[in-house]
């Protein structure tokens, strides 16, 4: 599969990881002490995870983010000391499949406390995908699909774009927590009570806001997006696949140019963290505009939360969109 050139970062986070190893947890944003100060010592593989355990573990926990700041999650490695620290952390939360990195050093190191997000976030295999999307394609159209990233595995991984599969995994990390520190069980199941309202309170406003555009078009740069479209019946056109680097073959270009003109579509979503070279070439050759979409796969600098990023991509969509 022919790789788009913002493949090279594989060696940055590499160097970043080995940089945050030897500082220890200081390329967190979120601290991650040394536990000298009686905090629970939590590991999060990537931002979503780590905001929330910091919502729902509040003062009890220090949270570290195996996944340096602004970094592809995707294409995570990890320093042999960060590995060690899965094994002495007081609890790991990942997301199984998303990050082979982390899943290995999880199988390596067996941490004894864990949270495996896909076991409470519910995750499907093609969220928000237009059904008719691949219809009437040739087999070697499909085949070139299949190169684009579309055939991707079982599910897809980035369900915290829905808010309320968010607040399931909270109810799952104070559960845990509490197994790790049941002293202060009451605090984290407040905290994830917590959680929940505040992100029920997001999902409100999102419907609210993007129910006159039931039924529109989402284009997006990679599918990332699938559980906000389900959750808010928008339908999402992926230029490239479920990898964020896939290079979209010509066919699919194609494909998603006439999807573009018969729906009307004025704005395709480029995004952060990923070269925005295809998405802004097509959408010149279109003839329509381009606006960021930010999957909140890590906390782009300048940011402030998980909410947000939410509210700017709320923003973004109701801009962009082609609403009643």
């Amino acid at each position: 599969m022919h790789r788009s050139p913002a493949r090279p970062r594989r060696a940055l986070i590499a160097s970043a990881a080995l940089a945050c190893a030897a500082l220890v947890a200081s390329c967190s944003p979120g601290g991650g002490g040394g536990g000298d100060d009686g905090r629970l010592q939590v590991l999060a593989s990537f931002y979503p995870l780590q905001y929330v355990v910091e919502q729902v573990g509040g003062e009890h926990v220090a949270v570290s983010n195996l996944t340096p700041p602004a970094a592809e999650p995707h294409d995570l490695e990890l320093a042999p000391a960060q590995v060690r620290r899965i094994g002495d952390a007081d609890l790991v939360v990942y997301l199984s499949g998303f990050q082979p990195a982390v899943d290995e050093g999880i199988e390596q190191r067996a941490p004894e406390h864990v949270v495996d997000a896909a076991e409470s976030a519910g995750l499907e295999e093609h969220p928000g995908e237009d059904a008719g999307a691949h219809a009437g394609e040739s087999a070697e159209e499909h085949a070139e699909h299949a190169d684009d990233g579309h055939d991707h595995g079982p599910t897809d991984p980035h369900f915290w774009l829905d808010p309320t599969r968010l607040a399931a995994v909270g109810d799952a990390v104070a559960a845990e927590l509490a197994a790790v520190d049941p002293e202060h069980a009451d605090d984290y199941a407040a905290g994830a009570a917590a959680l929940t309202a505040d992100l029920d309170a997001l999902d409100a406003e999102l419907a609210e806001a993007l129910a006159p555009c039931a039924g529109a078009t989402l284009v997006t740069s990679h599918e990332a997006f699938g559980y906000l479209a389900e959750r808010y019946d928008l339908r999402q056109v992926g230029i490239s696949g479920i990898d964020p680097e896939a290079e979209p073959s010509p066919a699919r270009l194609r494909e998603v140019g006439e999807v573009v003109r018969e729906n009307g579509v004025t704005t395709l979503f480029f995004e952060t963290l990923v070269s925005q070279k295809v998405t802004r070439t097509l959408a010149d050759d279109l003839g329509v505009g381009t606006a960021l979409l930010d999957p909140l796969e890590s906390l782009a600098e300048g940011a402030t939360d998980y909410r947000e990023v939410m509210e700017s991509n709320l923003e973004a969509l109701t801009d962009g969109l082609v609403c009643a």
